[in-house]
């Protein structure tokens, strides 16, 4: 080789060490977030607006840019429907260029989504609010991350916790849905696993005013607990009218409500709630940061507190602005690589992991509702049981079945 085509080969190798990392670029100098939520339906108070108003936080408090790039924040109403969010979706990433999708409340929505992510060029989800644990298992995808909760670690808690207090023999009342139904199954799982014994279950549209019937029916089995596999105000609905029933006033029975945020506590009220178990990621009055942003989001909500989905948008979004800095880059395959690579560290969560099939990994806990002479200001519903460490508190990663797990 020449002198000349020597100095030629270091030029072109010292232009790919250096000018490689740097090769990548945020598209259209705009990172677009678009959050897909619902805003009218049985989970909008738990998610829907309050959503919307975390993910403009978040925005906020990164300065509003990114290395000079503008940050722009889109949302939608998926009405509850698979159809429309995925729909919506792909209207949002085929001709609006957004680059990443947030929220998705109703698992059945969110894996319709993944899908439609999955088989685009360069979008990416962060899925804070829907449920299911498929969505980091068989369904798992490289451009999805899950965070906040899943049903895996909602039952390994609230079932183990009900099932230590003695509560041996389950009925299910299940929304009749992809949350539903993977709840149920990963509540079986651990009450199986432990000893205890499914006596049966019965399944319910969503949305609806009336459970006298399902009621009934697990009144009927004798099972020393009704499961609550359902969320937001079927959770609340459920568990008022089993109080006007007075189901579990003679003490043969109790009410388990697997997923039951502070939103349904509030509908319920402390007075049928109360006592009642549920596993949460995040409480606004833990600690020194929950109280601050909950105050922050206070102001902006008329004295209404985050839920742990709200929670999830504005602490998800964060990681996210994090790693597109660190990658230069808003491409989705780039960024959830760096989410994975990256530690997490925020207020509400703190520290933190994203793992190899998207599942967000952090700390959960065991809360009980307090009576009415507990409770000391308004929204002081929640007194700690326990804290679960994260390692413990999610679905191991070898044994969801993920691709991305499996194949590597």
């Amino acid at each position: 080789m020449t002198f000349k085509g020597s100095l030629t080969c270091l030029g072109v190798l010292a232009s790919l060490l250096i000018g490689g990392p740097a090769s990548a670029q945020i598209e259209n100098k705009l990172i677009k977030i678009g959050v897909l939520t619902d805003m009218a339906g049985f989970s909008s108070d738990s998610s829907g607006k309050g959503s919307v108003i975390a993910a403009q936080m978040a925005i906020e408090d990164f300065g509003g840019m990114l290395e000079g790039v503008d940050i722009k924040l889109v949302s939608a109403d998926h009405q509850n429907k698979a159809d429309v969010g995925a729909s919506v979706a792909k209207r949002w990433i085929e001709t609006e260029n957004v680059n990443l999708i947030i929220d998705l409340p109703i698992s059945s929505v969110a894996l319709a989504v993944n899908e439609v992510v999955r088989n685009s060029p360069k979008a990416m989800m962060i899925v804070n609010a829907g449920g299911t644990a498929d969505l980091t298992g068989e369904k798992c995808s490289p451009r999805t991350v899950h965070w906040t909760f899943d049903t895996w670690a909602l039952a390994n808690g609230t079932a183990r916790a009900v099932l230590d207090a003695g509560g041996k023999s389950w009925f299910f009342l299940t929304a009749d849905y992809a949350f539903g139904h993977a709840l149920q199954r990963d509540a079986s799982d651990v009450i199986e696993r432990m000893g205890g014994k499914v006596m049966g279950g019965v399944r319910h549209p969503t949305g609806i005013s009336d459970f006298s019937s399902y009621l009934l029916q697990a009144q009927a089995s004798k099972a020393q607990v009704i499961g609550l596999a359902n969320s937001s105000n079927d959770t609340a609905g459920a568990i008022k009218q089993a109080a006007e029933f007075q189901m579990t006033k003679s003490g043969q029975q109790r009410l388990a409500a697997l997923l039951m945020m502070l939103s349904e506590v509030h509908a319920v009220g402390l007075a049928a709630a109360q006592g009642t178990y549920l596993t949460e990621a995040f409480y606004w009055d833990m600690n020194e940061g929950t109280r601050a942003f909950a105050k922050r989001f206070m102001q902006r909500t008329k004295g209404v507190p985050p839920t742990m989905l709200q929670a999830g948008a504005y602490a998800s979004l964060l990681h996210y602005f994090k790693a597109v800095k660190a990658a230069n880059s808003n491409d989705g395959s780039i960024v959830a690589t760096e989410m994975k690579r990256i530690p997490t560290d925020d207020p509400l969560f703190g520290k933190g992991t994203v793992r190899a099939d998207g599942r967000k990994i952090h700390d959960m806990h065991l809360f009980q509702v307090k009576s009415p002479a507990e409770s000391k200001h308004p929204w002081d519903y929640y007194k700690l049981v326990r804290t679960i460490p994260g390692d413990e508190a999610f679905r191991p990663l070898n044994r969801g079945g993920c691709p991305l797990v499996t194949s590597n």
